[in-house]
């Protein structure tokens, strides 16, 4: 397989829309958080993406409280119209307001308007719904959202973190009333995460949704970084809870299960002569449904070690024990199928008999 290079660009999902294989993730952009780039070191980080050939650009409107697109939208400048710039609604923008946040169309203006200013543009390339609230119809969303996109103020459309059943209503629905169509699906998809591979992918390569990962390296843990003193401390030590290391044990990606992956990876690097992340990235780069995995770095080293991803080929044996490594089980009705299947009960033969015997 030939290297890619962020100048290979891709289409998203159901649309013309042009897009690079990995996606500049700017929730380390600001230290708002406790943890990130200060904005010298973001900036260096993105005009290195942009000088490499990059143009996916992903944030949220409340990302380090709203730093991330302020930073964004300086960066980006006299380049805007050079870039697609990706970005969500749902977070609650103010404290003790119960619409500041959630799916519905009052959080979704305000939330746009607001990333409109912060972005300093007249436009927003893509616009996700940031995760599913459960409690607005998706009529509701879908309106506001082609509302949006008739008024100019978005081009695009995503939806991130929704149980594929919703997803697939509200495509259908958007479809059958002539509304504008969801092109992109973000979700946690990586080695230690795979069920989406069950439903959501599936889902997404049937009704046109590009997969859009985060999370590919599990918060650090496919790096290698972490190891079994961690984990164990770290459910004993209350401090990890204001760290990110806690946010990392919080998501179960540091379990004795991740740190078991881990090392196949690290063998897999090693094989390779290659740093774990590139392993760990190359191993989603290889889905076929995968459009542009989300990659955030901290610093001009991490970015330079991601990008180089890119360049990385797999053997299948190495995918081979990477997939039994980190396999996921598929659940009902996956599993229940399959079985019908290789007894032969859906179709007419030797097993049909046998069973009406």
């Amino acid at each position: 397989m030939s290297p890619l290079a962020l100048d290979s660009y891709r289409l998203l999902g159901r649309s013309g829309l042009r897009v690079s294989p990995l996606s500049l993730g700017t929730m380390t952009f600001g230290t708002d958080w406790g943890w990130g780039a200060d904005e010298q070191e973001a900036r260096r980080i993105f005009h290195a993406y942009l000088e490499q050939g990059g143009n996916f650009i992903d944030t949220a409107s409340q990302y380090t409280n709203g730093a991330s697109e302020q930073f964004v939208g300086r960066f980006a400048n006299s380049r805007r119209d050079t870039l697609v710039i990706a970005t969500k609604y749902t977070m609650a923008l103010r404290d003790r307001d119960p619409n500041s946040g959630g799916n519905h169309r009052k959080s979704m203006m305000q939330s746009v308007d607001r990333s409109l200013r912060q972005l300093s543009t007249g436009y927003i390339d893509l616009l996700y719904l940031h995760f599913w609230d459960s409690t607005t119809p998706v009529d509701e969303i879908l309106r506001a959202m082609d509302d949006l996109v008739r008024s100019g103020k978005v081009l695009y459309l995503g939806i991130s973190d929704t149980p594929a059943w919703q997803i697939s209503r509200m495509q259908t629905l958007a479809d059958l009333r002539g509304w504008s169509p969801l092109i992109a699906l973000q979700i946690e998809y990586n080695l230690i995460e795979r069920s989406g591979e069950h439903e959501l992918i599936p889902m997404a390569r049937e009704l046109g949704l590009g997969v859009i990962p985060w999370g590919p390296l599990a918060g650090g843990v496919l790096t290698g970084k972490y190891h079994r003193r961690d984990f164990e401390s770290g459910r004993t030590d209350e401090s990890w809870s204001r760290s990110r290391k806690g946010a990392v044990l919080a998501s179960g990606a540091l379990s004795e299960r991740g740190l078991r992956i881990a090392e196949v990876v690290k063998e897999i690097a090693a094989e390779l002569g290659k740093p774990p992340p590139q392993v760990a990235l190359a191993w989603v780069l290889q889905n076929p449904a995968v459009v542009s995995p989300l990659i955030g770095a901290r610093s001009m080293r991490q970015f330079r070690e991601n990008i180089a991803a890119l360049a990385v080929s797999l053997t299948s044996d190495q995918q081979l024990r990477l997939n039994q490594a980190s396999e996921s089980p598929p659940g009902f009705p996956h599993e229940f199928l399959a079985r019908m299947v290789r007894l032969g009960f859906m179709s007419e033969g030797l097993a049909l008999k046998r069973r009406a015997l």
